[in-house]
Order: C-alpha cells, then structure tokens, then sequence
C-alpha cells in the first residue's frame, strides 16, 4: 500500500517537533498538524514563559539584597503590561524558530486540528485526509478544572500568561508543583496570595524533608499557605460580600481581623477551614490531563487509561502497530525533556531499525518554587522501604543571604545505600537548585557512590560544595 507520508505527527509541541525533525532527517516524509501555536504547553503556555515570571518575581527581594550590599537603590512598582508584551514577543520569536526549524527539515505543516480515521488515516479540521505509515500523537496535557458550582470563574496556568492586569489577590488551589511555584512568582509580584491544598502537605511525591523546608520557605516569603483545606463553595461576589470581604477568617482557631479588599470585582470562596473570603483571582492547578478527548482512538483499537492516557508499551507503540504515543498524553513521566528523548527513542525504533526502550529511570527535576527544589533518584521515604540506607544532609544560611539578613535557608540531602555505597537519591533546596541538581544528576546516573563524592575536591565558597563535604551521616533509615 502507497501512503501519503511515511510519518505523520499529531501535535507541535517539543516531543512531537523532535521527533519529525529527526525523522525527517533519515529521508522520511514527513508531515505535522498542530491545531493552536507550534511550541506546544512549553513554548507558548508552560516551562518557558512560566520560567521568565520566575525571574521576573526574584527581583523583589534583589531591591532589599542590594541595598544591604551597600547599592543605592529604589524599589519600582511592577509593571505587568510592559512584562507581558515582551513575554509574549519572546513566544512569538520561539514558535517562529519551531516553525523555521521544521520547514527547514522538510517537514509539512498543517494548522489545523487532526483525528484518527483508521490505523493509517488522518482526518484534519480542514476536511482533507491524508495517509502515513506511521502515526505518532504527541499531543500532550491540559489543567483539569474541578467539577463544582463556580468553578467556571477560575482560571488555569495556560490564561494566567494572558491576564490584563495582575490581581491584587489570589487563590490558587493545588499543591503540585505548578500551583506551588505560581504561588512564588505572584507572592514575588506583589500580589497577595493564598495557596489552598487538601493534602498534608505540598509536592507530594518529592522527598519530605525537602518539600517541607519548601513550605517552610514560602510562608516567611508571604504566601498564606493552608494545608487540608479545599474549597467548598465559590460565585461571583455580592455586594455585601466585598463590603465585608473576609468574611470571617480564621486563624489557629480564633477570628482575625479583615483587611481591605481591592475594591474590585472579585469571587467569593468558602473554605473547609470554615473562612469565606473574596479574591481578585482563583487559579486552579489541581492537576493535568492527557490531551485525546475526540481523536477516535478507542474507535480505531486504542487502547485509553483511566485518566484518558494512550497506553503503550516500552517503545511508546499503541496496540494499533502503526501508531506511537510520547510525552504527556502517555502520561508516564511529564516534563518536556522526557518528551523529546521518547521522541528520539521513536525514531531509533521506527526509522533506523535499532529497538531503544525509553529509560524514565534516575531522571532529574527541578521545581521552581522559591526556594527552588531540585532533586534526582529515591526519596528517603521510597528508598528506606526498600533497603537500609544512611542518610546525609546539612542545613544552612547560605552566605549570600546571611550577609544580606535573609532568614533563606538550603538543604543539601544525599540518599545512600548501605549495602552498595550507591547514592541512590540527591535533594537540593536553594537558589538555583535546578542548576546544580542537572550536574549532580550526571554523577547519581552512573551509579557514584558516597566515596565518589567524598573524593572529589570541593569548590569553596559555594553552597554546592556541602554535597561533597558531609561525612558523617545524619541518621540510618
């Protein structure tokens, strides 16, 4: 059978754009649809211009350091229509570059929404239908908003970008780690945030001692943090509402007293806590979901999960042979470099005839919070149900803060394996963590060893230096 591609990716995001450059490279033809702006969640709604907010908000507290360093200078109000316009021309210059650097591959692009007709077909927006070989979806996650009276007045991470002034307050829900690290860049803004989260305590799933000195960090920076708590109730405020717009606040049990409300329009929230208040903003970051609803996957023998994910074995191919999944809509592991290395493993497999399983193992992360989380491996918590392990960590002033009068705090945290020596999880709480986590992943992947580390000779003054310097460890587990 003749086809009209030899390849056919539904999605532009990072994985999908990777894949069909490097596809195409090999001689195969190659085409792409993307329905919204090529980048995907990233580029245009995700790590990129969240990242630039975060350097954004990190300037409020540069203002205090640099007068204690003995600069001169005035703190200036932010100002977000100016922030916006540039973020949004950088964006614009990024799709640009996805968009050069697929026609510069040969890849065809298609604007235009793409369905699954049958194993080989795809269906686009447009009414045309075109034919592949193979067909890899990529088409990536979305915020899930939850279903409750009022929740329509919310908002997400992908229109926080897109706000014509910033609120003056805020609520977000969630305590992920997209809710927790826009809970810093707005506090860092100057908005007054409230950050909601059910559970005991937030990132769940990273290792306890970091996430709590996480917690710990962003109240002393003015984030009204409330663990186990939700919301029950939310509308649109009444006029009695902002004439009394704390409603009754709580605080360790007693009332409090209110304090003025911007004047504007906002939405008034009752809480499990027992507090109603109103905000400017609520945001909700409770959670994503993978990106297939309409594509007639389960029609044509796709196999869908629970949460809506493509399921696919180890070379990310779906139980219809022709057709391949990568990224978020697998929903196995969500960071955009994962993606592009599912992408790569793709195109190994199909296209030059060498099988490479994806490897999600030892794969580092990094959250931007403030402070900063960057982690690699076992937490203490999984790695002590599964062996003995010793436990090194330190916690300190960092020099740049204490000089400065910041009460900032680092954690340096390395997980060992009493059997192996193996450092089996590595955990950094400070500025710039996600740096520092990406060089100390390279070391936990090759499988170095506390002696390993003890080795090697520290470079002083810095703060990476303690995860070389700790000889003793902290407790066995």
């Amino acid at each position: 059978m003749t086809f009209d591609y030899d390849l056919f990716v539904i999605g532009g995001g990072s994985g999908g754009v990777r894949a069909a450059r490097v596809a195409a490279a090999t001689g195969a033809k190659v085409a792409l649809a993307e329905e919204y702006r090529m980048g995907g969640t990233c580029v245009i709604r995700g790590c990129v211009p969240k990242k630039l907010m975060v350097f954004a908000s990190g300037f409020s507290e540069m203002f205090d350091d640099a007068r204690a360093y003995g600069w001169d200078v005035t703190d200036g109000p932010f100002n977000w229509p100016k922030f916006r316009t540039h973020l949004h021309t950088e964006l614009d210059r990024l799709e640009g570059i996805y968009r050069k650097l697929l026609g510069g591959s040969n890849v065809e692009i298609f604007d235009a929404r793409a369905t699954l007709k049958d194993a080989h077909t795809v269906s686009l927006a447009t009414g045309q239908e075109v034919t592949a070989k193979h067909i890899l979806v990529a088409t990536g996650g979305r915020p899930v908003v939850p279903d409750m009276p009022g929740s329509e007045l919310g908002i997400t991470s992908n229109e926080v970008f897109l706000l014509d002034e910033m609120p003056k307050s805020i609520l977000i829900v969630g305590g992920g780690y997209i809710a927790s690290e826009f809970a810093g860049i707005l506090n860092g803004l100057g908005v007054n945030v409230t950050q909601f989260y059910r559970g005991a305590q937030i990132l769940r799933g990273f290792d306890d001692e970091a996430r709590g000195l996480v917690a710990e960090g962003m109240r002393e920076k003015g984030v009204n943090l409330h663990l186990g708590t939700n919301i029950v109730e939310m509308r649109a405020a009444s006029e009695a509402d902002l004439a009394n717009p704390q409603g009754v606040p709580m605080e360790d049990g007693r009332p409090v007293a209110p304090k003025a409300h911007s004047g504007a329009k906002g939405i008034w929230v009752k809480a499990t806590n027992g507090t109603e208040q109103v905000f400017d903003q609520v945001m909700f970051a409770t959670g994503r979901s993978p990106n297939t609803e309409g594509m007639g996957l389960e029609d044509i023998g796709v196999e869908v999960g629970r949460r809506g994910e493509i399921v696919v074995d180890e070379y990310s191919q779906t139980k219809v042979p022709s057709i391949y999944a990568i990224g978020d809509v697998t929903n196995r592991v969500q960071l955009t470099p994962v993606a592009i290395r599912e992408g790569m493993a793709f195109v190994e497999t199909v296209f030059k005839g060498n099988p490479t399983p994806v490897d999600h193992d030892l794969i580092p992360s990094a959250v931007f919070t403030q402070p900063e989380l960057g982690t690699v491996g076992m937490t203490e918590e999984e790695a002590r149900d599964i062996e003995p392990v010793e436990i090194y960590c330190t916690s300190f002033k960092p020099m740049n803060h204490a000089f400065a009068g910041r009460s900032d705090r680092v954690l340096m945290k390395l997980v060992v394996s009493v059997a192996t020596r193996k450092v089996l999880g590595c955990h950094i709480v400070a500025d710039h963590a996600g740096e520092m986590i990406q060089l100390a992943g390279i070391a936990v992947k090759m499988g170095a060893t506390k002696e390993d580390f003890d080795r090697t000779v520290a470079v002083h003054p810095t703060m990476a230096e303690e995860l070389v310097t700790m000889k003793e460890p902290m407790r066995t587990a």
